[in-house]
């Protein structure tokens, strides 16, 4: 990916939902929504990515509450890119927020899920991290 495509630091990047019945909640935006789906392999089973019906863009996932997403809530989850991952998390927690989730890999990518004071949930991420 070039410096170009990179996230921005401080851009919404991504939206995942995750929930119990990713097929059915597929298939419920597929109706309402008119989003498309790619199914992505994760080792057993698919989670969604989803795609507008026009364009074919990938837009948002909806993913099964399994494995590394087993606990995390049932809404739709923005992904705020960050510098580093680990800063935030920790400056997250200094600031009265939590930590739910991670900080975790994917791909060279990082990210974990936080919920800040005021109880909201969110995503950080940091693309590309070097191992």
């Amino acid at each position: 990916m070039s410096d170009a495509q990179r996230p921005e630091v401080g851009a919404i990047t991504w939206f995942d939902l995750t929930v119990v019945n990713a097929e059915e909640v597929r298939d419920f935006y597929s109706e309402v929504v008119g989003w498309r789906s790619s199914p992505v392999d994760m080792g057993g089973y698919d989670d969604f990515t989803m795609l507008a019906p026009a364009s074919g863009k990938a837009i948002a996932g909806v993913c099964h509450a399994r494995g590394g997403n087993a606990d995390l809530p049932p809404q739709w989850l923005i992904y705020v890119t960050v510098a580093d991952v680990e800063h935030s998390a920790r400056r997250c927690v200094e600031l009265g927020g939590t930590v739910i989730a991670g900080p975790k890999t994917m791909g060279n990518d990082r990210y974990c899920v936080i919920q800040d004071p005021a109880g909201a949930v969110a995503a950080l991420y940091q693309h590309g991290v070097q191992s």
